[in-house]
């Protein structure tokens, strides 16, 4: 995989954390970043929601340097909006790279005519991708899956229609919107979507381990990778997998002491940035997914779910042998 190229960026290994709703908030992305993630994508932002400088909203499109650079998602169902937003946000200086959310399967989504939505309406999206265009100079891109269902594959289609656009490059996740997350990342109509168009093409979809890797980068030849659900508790998935492009060789997975340690600085991070109230709680799915698939991880959820203090979580996970 060679370096991947976004506007002024450059990305020798270009592995970078997908935008996830409730996942990849400031908190998440330094961590990632602290662990050699090149580039983090934030959770999508609703354009209509800057339109109407929602408080919340707002909130979401803040940065901090150890973050940058940073891509922003915007999410959209009409090029006015849509315009608006990535103008916005250009404006405003808190992100580096605009990504345009048409990937999103969540049916409060979709059935605004957003999201994966909009692969059904290739017309819509050629009008709102043009629009983003024009309205701002940032590094553009776009995430997308294979189509809406199995009956209308169109992600060569709507890929041309990004490049044709001016869009940088199309990320594409494996499946269609029907498949949410189910099944596997078909590797191969990526491959597709690779010979189609001249743009880069970053691959989504089932990437944990290096051997996954290497199967998603031999069958589609993409430019590039975005790790989403295998990065949930897992910012290591960073390091192993940089490492074994740069060495072919695999790191061994952390300890029980280095899990321990990045569970209490994503603790510290959300109260700083959420408070103690909202942190501690939007913490507990974090703590579980850190600690999925070993010894006892179905005790340690329970105890988790329950934990209203920092120094509950420290308890539990000392208890635990982690510190």
């Amino acid at each position: 995989m060679n370096p991947l190229k976004l506007g002024g960026f450059f990305f020798p290994e270009p592995v970078f954390l997908a935008p996830m709703a409730g996942v990849t908030d400031t908190a998440y992305r330094i961590i990632a970043r602290e662990m050699g993630c090149p580039l983090a994508f934030a959770e999508m932002v609703s354009s209509q929601g800057i339109h109407y400088r929602n408080e919340y909203t707002l909130l979401m499109l803040r940065s901090e340097p150890a973050e940058r650079p940073l891509a922003m998602q915007i999410f959209a169902k009409s090029a006015a909006m849509a315009a608006e937003a990535a103008a916005y946000i250009e404006e405003l200086g808190t992100a580096d790279i605009l990504d345009f959310n048409m990937g999103c399967p969540a049916p409060k989504v979709v059935k605004n005519g957003e999201g994966s939505a909009l692969m059904r309406d290739p017309k819509k999206a050629e009008e709102i991708l043009k629009a983003i265009r024009r309205a701002t100079t940032l590094p553009f891109t776009v995430k997308m899956r294979l189509g809406w269902d199995d009956d209308s594959r169109n992600a060569v289609e709507i890929a041309r229609i990004a490049e044709g656009a001016g869009v940088d490059a199309v990320a594409v996740h494996g499946r269609t919107r029907a498949q949410f997350y189910s099944g596997s990342a078909d590797y191969e109509a990526i491959a597709e979507v690779k010979r189609a168009v001249g743009i880069p093409v970053i691959v989504s979809g089932d990437i944990r381990r290096p051997a996954d890797l290497k199967r998603a980068l031999d069958i589609t030849g993409a430019d590039g990778v975005m790790i989403g659900r295998g990065a949930q508790g897992n910012p290591w998935v960073f390091p192993q997998l940089i490492h074994w492009l740069r060495t072919g060789e695999e790191l061994p997975p952390p300890t029980p002491a280095e899990r321990a340690a990045v569970v209490l600085r994503h603790i510290d991070l959300l109260i700083s940035y959420k408070g103690d109230y909202i942190g501690i709680r939007e913490m507990r799915k974090h703590a579980a997914w850190y600690t999925r698939g070993l010894p006892g991880s179905a005790q340690l959820r329970e105890q988790f779910n329950r934990a209203d203090t920092r120094d509950a979580f420290v308890e539990i996970l000392h208890e635990a042998g982690y510190m």
